[in-house]
């Protein structure tokens, strides 16, 4: 059975972004990797809180838009999803893009880690981008 829950510490999530919409779309790129959504909590906060995040259980001490931690098991996509809207919101501006698109863009990203795509190598990256665009234009057909 499949849960996805949306929580906020420290910040309030952004009117425009539509939780039923957002399941429908995760669903739909769950289905097109042949995985399954398990639980899934996105947890969104503000610069400091994913910095004590990142410094408590990653030992890193800097700010960063997204931590997502896996417990996925076989095909079953699971986890705990911390986004700083903070700086989800400043990346829109050095990017040159919406707040509302970059937010997906970073949301996607947590589940195509969960999948398996990692990003640390240039190829990596490349390919991670790739999946990215491709699972936004899936949510243009929500």
């Amino acid at each position: 059975m499949s849960e996805l829950l949306f929580f906020s510490e420290e910040c309030d999530i952004p009117s425009f972004f539509n939780e039923e919409r957002v399941k429908q779309w995760l669903q739909a790129v769950a289905d097109d990797y042949s995985f399954q959504l398990g639980t899934i909590s996105f947890i969104f906060c503000n610069d400091e809180y994913i910095r004590v995040v990142n410094r408590k259980y990653l030992n890193h001490d800097y700010y960063t838009d997204v931590i997502t931690f896996d417990y996925s098991e076989r095909k079953i996509l699971s986890g705990d999803v911390f986004i700083s809207l903070d700086t989800v919101q400043s990346n829109a501006l050095e990017f040159n893009t919406t707040y509302e698109d970059e937010l997906h863009r970073v949301v996607v990203h947590s589940v195509l880690h969960l999948i398996g795509f990692k990003d640390k190598s240039d190829a990596d990256a490349k390919e991670m981008r790739q999946n990215e665009n491709h699972c936004l234009e899936l949510l243009k057909m929500i």
